[in-house]
């Protein structure tokens, strides 16, 4: 009987649904937020999702499982996530979707950058100057030598925020470690998004500052609630569905395999999200995007590599889904 800790193959599994899950839902909260604000379809989404896990959490041993030592740090983790999402989805609302995804990718060289004060590893040059190359593949995309481009120069440094709260996460995780069942993890995460989507209503849930900005992005979060059509509601319920077991199948795949196994299948979620552009928003990435795309997506994929070849001492270690 392996291990939790030496499944990769499961863990390969866990991540590629969770990715899959992920894309959905971006293309879906991108589908209403023209008519929504964002914290009224994240505590739709959290409280479904918060059933779910709690119904997780029972069937993998009852609700004891949720008491904690650190409650501290399961908040911190939850408010990296949402600030983390915030950013994100407040991008995603104006500019593509593969665009979007694509400058969050920079998040495995925020991770590498952050690994060396935080966790006291050693960075070799040759993922330094990966992490250099991703960077100029997120200026490309920027093209800060064109003053017209300004303003949405602007929107297109919220995902680049927002991968560097979830690098924040990421690195907090691996400091701490995981001894916490998946399910605990997803429901503190729920319960987070639940508070500050909540707090967002009492402040601004009327509309009361919307008409005080221009920005799109600014507008997604400060629209007031109002009561969804019927396939509206529907499509909350799905996204609600989707978030409930998406937090349970990364943490599964990242406590089921080694972080370097299975953190490069999280770029399947790239060609997803320029597949629902192109079908959905009718949106094709220009010459600038494909490139800074290839540079970014190298760039974490040769980090990725590196550290798995480091984190491999024997040549005769078993291969990716246990067989020698």
């Amino acid at each position: 009987m392996k291990a939790l800790s030496d499944r990769p193959g499961l863990g390969i599994l866990f991540i590629c649904f969770g990715v899959v899950a992920i894309s959905v839902n971006d293309m879906l909260i991108k589908l209403l937020s023209g008519g929504y604000p964002l914290h009224e379809i994240v505590a739709v989404r959290a409280s479904v999702g918060l059933v779910i896990t709690l119904s997780l959490v029972k069937l993998e041993g009852g609700w004891s499982l949720l008491r904690t030592r650190t409650p501290l740090l399961h908040v911190a983790r939850g408010l990296m996530v949402v600030l983390a999402n915030m950013t994100y989805y407040a991008a995603v609302a104006v500019i593509p979707l593969g665009q979007a995804t694509a400058l969050f990718f920079v998040a495995p060289l925020f991770i590498t950058l952050l690994s060396i004060p935080f966790l006291g590893e050693k960075v070799g040059p040759l993922r330094i100057g990966a992490v250099v190359v991703g960077f100029i593949g997120v200026l490309i995309m920027q093209q800060p030598w064109k003053e017209e481009l300004a303003t949405s120069r602007i929107v297109l440094l919220l995902p680049v925020i927002s991968a560097f709260f979830y690098a924040i996460l990421q690195v907090m995780t691996r400091k701490l470690g995981l001894t916490t069942r998946a399910s605990v993890l997803a429901v503190y995460l729920q319960v987070t998004f639940l508070v500050v989507a909540f707090g967002f209503w009492l402040v601004a849930g009327d509309g009361r500052y919307v008409d005080r900005v221009e920005s799109e992005a600014l507008t997604f979060l400060l629209r007031p609630w109002i009561w969804p059509d019927g396939r509206d509601a529907l499509v909350m319920l799905g996204l609600g569905t989707l978030s409930g077991f998406v937090g349970y199948a990364l943490s599964a795949a990242y406590r089921m395999a080694e972080a370097a196994t299975v953190a490069p299948f999280e770029y399947v979620g790239l060609p997803l999200a320029i597949l629902w552009g192109w079908l959905i928003f009718g949106e094709w990435p220009g010459a600038s995007v494909w490139a800074g795309c290839a540079l970014i997506v190298g760039a974490g994929l040769f980090v990725f590599l590196r550290e798995r070849r480091r984190q491999s001492p024997a040549p005769g270690r078993r291969r990716l889904w246990g067989r020698r």
